[in-house]
């Protein structure tokens, strides 16, 4: 299902069944505001998914009010903000979520998760629903849905090439701050670099950094491939995202509203998730014709590396007794 599609759909629908009239004016003074902060761009495709086929989806009772770029709470800030009241909704991920719940850092580990339809079934199946209550009685947040974000790989500068993770000794890898992305870029062998996302760009185009690492529809849509060399496939993180809603203002809507936002929230993420997936699908062509060279390395040297050293590490101390196993398990 593409996004245009999508909302192309939902939109007659909603033409179909409005209301006229006074009573469009009543519903209309009654709505909510329903404010969003995230780091990402307006046309990023889960901000496009999430503003037309969510925003269509509650419109009946809430307006959608996305802020991007930041411009609302800097990324990182954003759970804390709705625990405390602050903010409505944000798209959050398993890193920010083990900052604040160490058992969440299973989620963060490299080569867990095998592809986009075991993180769908891993997170609507029983793990998820224990997850996300977990989320709920710690912070105050309730996880609405789980989207794909994309598979990770490597981006950088200059022609080394890279094999195995011996390769990326001395590679100043972007990674976002936390212990979790830290560690993960050092179970790929490089030296990670913490940097907020909207200072990528200019770090990458006068060589602050060597490189960053997202899924392909990222590097497109920040054009980072106009400022790097090259693509390595190492798809190290099957990457997800998660809709966070605060649930203070999920206790004050109605059994209905509740039923209609959820809905829109898996609608949106199903979108999205589906919408990655092709993109991903055409990038690779993309991005050799913007003269970027893409390349697969021994992935299976860089499975073996980072999966012992997250065995080994603090990270897995606060797993879930059986936890791993459970994911594993699931097909």
């Amino acid at each position: 299902m593409s996004i245009k599609l999508s909302r192309r759909i939902l939109l007659s629908a909603i033409a179909a069944t409005a209301f006229a009239g006074t009573a469009t004016t009543a519903i209309s003074a009654d709505k909510i505001t329903l404010r969003l902060s995230t780091p990402t761009t307006e046309t990023e495709l889960r901000s496009v998914g999430l503003a037309t086929i969510f925003a269509d989806g509650v419109s009946e009772f809430a307006t959608y009010e996305p802020h991007y770029n930041d411009t609302l709470f800097k990324q990182g800030t954003e759970l804390v903000a709705i625990a405390r009241g602050n903010l409505d909704m944000s798209l959050t991920s398993a890193q920010e979520l083990a900052k604040l719940i160490p058992e969440w850092s299973i989620f963060t580990a490299g080569y867990l998760m095998r592809d986009p339809e075991h993180q769908r079934k891993v997170f609507e199946g029983d793990i998820g629903a224990e997850m996300y209550q977990l989320v709920e009685d710690k912070l105050g947040v309730k996880l609405l849905s789980v989207m794909y974000f994309g598979t990770r790989q490597l981006n950088l500068r200059g022609d080394k090439v890279i094999n195995t993770p011996a390769d990326l000794d001395g590679i100043n890898l972007r990674m976002p701050g936390t212990d979790a992305w830290q560690f993960l870029g050092r179970a790929l062998g490089a030296n990670p670099t913490p940097l907020a996302f909207t200072e990528v760009y200019t770090s990458l185009q006068t060589g602050a950094i060597d490189g960053q690492d997202n899924p392909l529809p990222t590097d497109k849509d920040k054009k980072f491939y106009e400022v790097t060399d090259q693509i390595v496939l190492t798809s190290h993180l099957v990457d997800m995202n998660f809709l966070a809603f605060s649930k203070s203002v999920w206790d004050d809507l109605t059994a209905d509203q509740q039923a209609t936002v959820q809905k829109a929230a898996d609608d949106a993420s199903a979108s999205i998730t589906a919408a990655i997936v092709a993109n991903e699908a055409e990038l690779v062509a993309f991005f050799e014709g913007e003269g970027l060279k893409v390349y697969t390395p021994d992935v299976d040297a860089f499975r073996t590396r980072a999966q012992q050293m997250y065995l080994e590490s603090d990270f897995s101390k606060d797993w879930p007794d059986g936890l791993l196993d459970r994911i594993n398990a699931v097909k």
